[in-house]
């Protein structure tokens, strides 16, 4: 049997070549496109590699960290053929994107936007480098309703999730959103590991540290993120294969 990896990066916007590399060496057939080039505004869930994997593999899963891990949820929810969603510092809902002062959601399904929560723009950073976790945290108290719509329908997913996450993410909440995710997965197969001192980014073996991206806070340490890697290596690489 042949697995095919969606692998999705977050919002640096650049494909991750090194988690790529590390997935091809344990066997995987992998596609890691830039699913975005400015804006994450409306990106239709359509615009997704997902059929070339298919076509070529007898399974099909999705690999995604941050921003990619929602698009990743997005994908299991919606496209029956996915098996397993490994979704790295992950988020609970659909958000929305600031841009020529209004706010669209950040993606599309059948050509229709995606309910979403909207930023606070009365937010502002209190620190250098800006964490970002309050203004998450404050947004979705300030637009409940919204919120509420906005959540990620992971309970259409029958396939296998696992979700990672660190609890020193100092850019969202991403333990809260996994544990919020998992609650609404019931009975599906579904596993949460957690590291507490861990951050947004985890590094697995074979990895560098990511460097990309805008500059701010995302917690935790190399040491931690390397060993948070190390440690939930081998479960990954079981709910991709589908071993576990």
């Amino acid at each position: 049997m042949t697995t095919g990896v969606l692998l999705l990066h977050g919002s640096s916007g650049k494909p991750d070549l090194d988690r790529a590399a590390v997935l091809r060496a344990a066997g995987y057939d992998v596609v890691a496109p830039q699913w975005f080039d400015g804006p994450i505004s409306e990106i239709p869930l359509e615009s997704f590699p997902l059929d070339e994997l298919a076509d070529r593999n007898d399974r099909l899963t999705v690999m995604g960290m941050s921003y990619g891990a929602v698009a990743a949820l997005l994908l299991g929810s919606f496209d029956e053929r996915v098996d397993a969603v490994v979704a790295i510092a992950p988020g609970a809902h659909v958000w929305g994107w600031i841009g020529a002062g209004e706010q669209t959601s950040m993606f599309t399904r059948q050509g229709e936007p995606l309910p979403f929560v909207p930023f606070d723009p009365d937010w502002e950073p209190a620190d250098d480098p800006p964490s970002y976790l309050g203004l998450y945290c404050r947004s979705l108290e300030r637009y409940a309703a919204q919120a509420e719509a906005a959540q990620i329908p992971v309970e259409r997913f029958k396939g296998d999730l696992l979700l990672l996450a660190g609890g020193d993410d100092q850019l969202w909440p991403s333990v809260r959103f996994a544990e919020q995710l998992a609650l609404r997965r019931g009975n599906l197969l579904t596993q949460v590991l957690v590291n507490g001192a861990a951050g947004h980014r985890i590094v697995f073996p074979g990895e560098d540290v990511k460097t990309a991206g805008q500059r701010m806070a995302r917690g935790g340490t190399e040491v931690a993120d390397r060993a948070f890697g190390g440690q939930s290596w081998a479960v990954v690489d079981r709910v991709l294969a589908g071993t576990r």
